[in-house]
């Protein structure tokens, strides 16, 4: 059986967890009170630490989910995302609305798995 790693576990989450040389990864914005774009951009920053710390990268995403829970965000994540993505690497991605994330100010989260 090959072992799960596990960094930042709580008794609800980690921070991270790596199977079978892939990384599994959700980050939220640090500060629910800013816009969209400052929540994207701290967001994206926080999720490049952790890969890093996971001995990943931007550049080795596989899949991402984002959801959003307003769609009219779309464009302005985008811009966030497309800048911060190296070019060529592109994951397979997927965006979805969801009613709401679990603190009220959040607009934007992210799930991803990338290869280590």
């Amino acid at each position: 059986m090959t072992p799960i790693q596990r960094a930042g576990t709580t008794p609800r989450y980690s921070d991270y967890t790596i199977h079978n040389g892939v990384v599994h990864c959700v980050e939220v914005p640090p500060d629910e009170h800013a816009d969209i774009t400052a929540q994207t951009t701290a967001m994206l920053a926080s999720l490049e630490n952790l890969l890093a710390q996971a001995g990943s990268g931007k550049g080795r995403l596989l899949v991402a989910t984002l959801y959003l829970v307003d769609m009219a965000d779309y464009d302005a994540v985008n811009a966030v995302w497309d800048a911060w993505l190296p070019p060529g690497t592109a994951p397979a991605r997927a965006c979805v609305q969801v009613v709401r994330l679990a603190k009220p100010g959040w607009r934007v989260e992210v799930v991803v798995q990338a290869a280590c």
